[in-house]
């Protein structure tokens, strides 16, 4: 009985929800009451961009009332409680405001509208729809030849990505128009950044050497982030989530809106945990925010400060192969505090001058802080490792020991970026900019206990290195418009000067003073074939520097140098209200390219070496089209040839325990071979089904096709390909004097997928027979699992 009647009564809810329903026309328009296209309007949960015409239509709403939300860069937001069943249609009309331009900080690095770039643009609606707690390079996953992966498994904790077979260390990340990418390693580690993304406004991806930015040279992608933009009203937001592994995300966010149409305060406290889906691979994320913004028609001042503390228990060293098909959660570390602990704060400090209508300054001063160490058990070490003394007794020499140690990061970054834009006339614009910057870190190593002490002394550093880097650069953009041709002209000088010296981690004199200069052109052209389609083309030139692991770790046969390249971009684009599409082609040539190895180092850094001449090639799509009312598709497609021609490979002569001996190096030629982790095809596919407006559907897929360990083509040191499909879920509704309450149910995997993202190989010649001896390792991937998310905004 009861049972009928609950089946009774969602009949009649769904019934209703299906037949209560009305259409809601907004118009949107200048002051000078002229259509406004491209403006962000938000009803119920869903968010649409005004056409050609600055007409936006919501086909089937329910019949709740809520705030209607409009925005539009360079204009004042507009809001205003709509009831579709007594108001049908709206008609805004936006005001000229710099004021709430956010993108006024990030304006100088990134690509406009009509840029002869290859670019991407992922909004706030679309982070909120995908954030549930995984690091950033899990949302841009369905972008174009992107690939993640991540070390325990779920997407919490370290992870990492690849664009265009490009990882971390070759893609620029800027924060505000101010650099992420550590100094050093020139990777991200947005694992130090947990939940940003819950203050993030867009993400812009650009494909390539991409427009003239500050930080490290993009040799692969650039990922420019912008944090929230100004909020005009006050808010609040609690957004939580839970899934499998004991995975959590708690986050809550207040904002005051504009105070005397002059200031505003936001503020964000997050953490995030989980159990991995590796054994033992937690991760316990704890991060806040906090910004204060004064907001005046001539000047702009505004200060964050935003920080993320990490620890997690390590998972670098993956699974041996032998072991994926009857322990794949394997992980090898047993001592319990095995952990990576590491805190990152970051202070930022922009203002923006707008001198005339036409010309604004940008001033930015930034401070980041970073200081944090692992810690890990090492069994019957040797003293020497540690310059320790042998302790000799009367019978007997003890040369070894039991230990736990640490090595520590103890870093500063600061200094300034600047950029002056100029519009001179309506056809042509200026910008002129750079920055400069100074990288001061310690690295040293300590052992806190050991089963037999030697002569150390609690307090001492084993090993200590200390490093400086400067880097300086200047850029100058031009755009002009000519008829239906936009060209641009991008020319930016750099200046790196870079030393570090004493001992490394393993007591080897490590005294390195490095200085390049580096000239970076780049044009391109535009042709705008009709109000929603044009073609492009570009050529970029880019020149980067060797990381610090590129010293450390290289041999004699291998010493670093600069690597250069040339960048050809050329792409079709259509803009329109049901269909959005972008098709290029690439062409990336090397010159001393640095390319992973395959192997890794005792952190579980990849390794990488020089080579002469290398190529990627390929072809990408990105579309949506909005099929019906109630279906829309979208797709992306990476297809790529990735080659280094007459690869040189160098083979150590191993003994029996595998450790390399005196006798002098293999060598193997391959004339033409792929470039390690550079799958030729990369495929995604996402297909949402919206029944009753405030519900969606979606089933999103991936394709990434074989993956090469090192450069030999060997299938028997690869990652195998992988099809990986999530379903979501997502309602989003109004409840009384809430504004929004967004309930989002994410199954990731749903085909349970036994898959592995990455890996990495070793060994060499065997010394007994000179056969080749090799073991590899990988990084498996969560099978079946869910995140629930609760977001309720007032």
């Amino acid at each position: 009985m009861v049972k009928n009647g609950l089946v009774t009564l969602a009949l009649i809810v769904c019934t209703f929800m299906t037949f209560a329903q009305t259409q809601l026309r907004v118009s949107v328009q200048t002051f000078e009451q002229k259509p406004l296209p491209g403006a962000s309007v938000e009803f119920q949960g869903i968010t649409k961009s005004s056409n050609q015409d600055g007409i936006v239509t919501f086909p089937q709403l329910g019949p709740q009332a809520g705030t209607l939300k409009v925005r539009h860069i360079g204009f004042g937001s507009y809001s205003k409680y709509v009831n579709p069943t007594q108001e049908n249609t709206v008609h805004v009309v936006l005001q000229p405001d710099q004021r709430l331009t956010g993108e006024v900080q990030v304006m100088a690095t990134r690509a406009p509208e009509n840029s002869a770039t290859t670019y991407k643009n992922i909004s706030k609606e679309e982070l909120n729809r995908l954030n549930l707690g995984q690091d950033i390079p899990y949302l841009i996953d369905q972008t174009p030849s992107v690939v993640v992966g991540s070390d325990a498994g779920a997407g919490v904790g370290y992870t990492n990505m690849t664009i265009r077979g490009s990882n971390s260390q070759r893609i620029n990340v800027t924060l505000n128009g101010i650099p992420l990418n550590d100094a050093e390693s020139m990777g991200s580690f947005f694992v130090n950044l947990p939940d940003f993304a819950s203050s993030t406004q867009s993400i812009q991806i650009q494909r390539g050497i991409g427009t003239s930015t500050n930080g490290a040279g993009a040799f692969g992608a650039s990922l420019n982030m912008q944090s929230d933009a100004l909020e005009t009203t006050p808010y609040a937001e609690l957004n939580n989530t839970f899934g499998s592994y004991n995975t959590w995300k708690n986050t809550v966010k207040l904002g005051t809106g504009l105070i005397n149409d002059k200031f505003a305060f936001n503020a964000r406290l997050s953490r995030i945990s989980s159990d991995g889906y590796i054994d033992k691979a937690t991760s316990d994320l704890k991060s806040f925010y906090v910004d204060a913004g004064y907001y005046g028609d001539k000047h702009q001042l505004k200060a964050t400060i935003f920080s993320g503390k990490e620890k997690t228990f390590q998972a670098w060293d993956g699974v041996p192969e032998e072991l994926l098909e009857t322990n794949r959660r394997y992980n090898g570390f047993d001592y319990e505090n095995q952990t990576d602990n590491y805190t990152q704060t970051h202070h930022h400090l922009h203002y923006n001058y707008f001198t005339t209508a036409n010309t604004t300054l940008n001033v930015a001063l930034h401070y980041t802080r970073g200081k944090g160490y692992y810690e890990e058990y090492r069994g019957d070490d040797n003293f020497s490792t540690y310059g320790l003394t042998p302790i000799i007794n009367t019978d007997t020499t003890i040369n070894t020991t039991d230990l736990i140690r640490q090595r520590w990061l103890d870093n500063y970054f600061y200094g300034t970026v600047f950029s002056v834009n100029h519009k001179l006339n309506e056809n042509h614009s200026l910008i002129i900019g750079g920055g400069a910057n100074q990288y001061r870190g310690d690295h040293y190593g300590k052992v806190i206990w050991a089963r037999y002490a030697s002569d150390s002394r609690l307090g001492d550093k084993y090993y200590f290195n200390d490093a400086e880097k400067n880097d300086v650069n200047f850029y100058g953009k031009w755009n002009g418009k000519f008829g239906a041709f936009n060209l641009y002209t991008d020319l930016q000088y750099r200046f790196v000067d870079y030393t570090f010296e004493g001992f490394d981690h393993n007591r080897i004199l490590s005294d390195v003073n490095v200085k390049h200069h580096f000239f970076n052109p780049k044009l391109g052209a535009t042709y705008i074939l009709s109000p929603s389609a044009t073609l492009y083309s570009s050529y970029a030139y880019g020149s980067k520097e060797p990381v610090r692991d590129d010293y450390v770790a290289s041999s004699a046969n291998a010493r670093p140098i600069a690597e250069k390249m040339h960048n050809i971009e050329a792409g079709y684009r259509l803009r329109k209200e049901n269909i959005n599409i972008g098709a290029n082609l690439y062409g990336m040539f090397y010159k001393d390219q640095l390319v992973l190895t395959g192997e890794i180092n005792d952190v579980g850094g990849s390794i990488r070496e020089n080579v002469p001449d290398s190529y990627r090639i390929g072809f990408e799509f990105d579309g949506a089209w909005k099929i019906s009312r109630h279906f829309q598709w979208k797709a992306t497609a990476g297809i790529s040839e990735n080659k280094i021609k007459n690869y040189t490979e160098y083979l150590s002569i191993l003994d029996d325990n595998w450790d390399p001996t005196d006798a002098p190096q293999v060598t193997n030629v391959y004339r033409s071979t792929n470039i390690s982790f550079s799958p030729a095809v990369i495929l995604s596919n996402e297909l949402s089904y919206t029944p009753i407006t405030p519900l969606e559907f979606s089933l999103a897929s991936k394709y990434v096709s074989r993956q090469y360990l090192d450069n030999t083509s060997s299938r028997e040191r690869s990652v195998d390909p992988f099809f990986v499909s999530n379903l979501r879920l997502r309602y989003s509704f109004s409840l009384w004097n809430i504004e929004n309450i967004d309930a989002n149910l994410a199954i990731n995997n749903i085909f349970n997928e036994k898959y592995e993202s990455h890996g990495y190989t070793y060994g060499g010649i065997a010394q007994a027979d000179g056969s080749r001896v090799f073991g590899n390792a990988y990084y498996p991937q969560a099978e079946t699992n869910f995140l629930f998310g609760l977001n309720v905004r007032f």
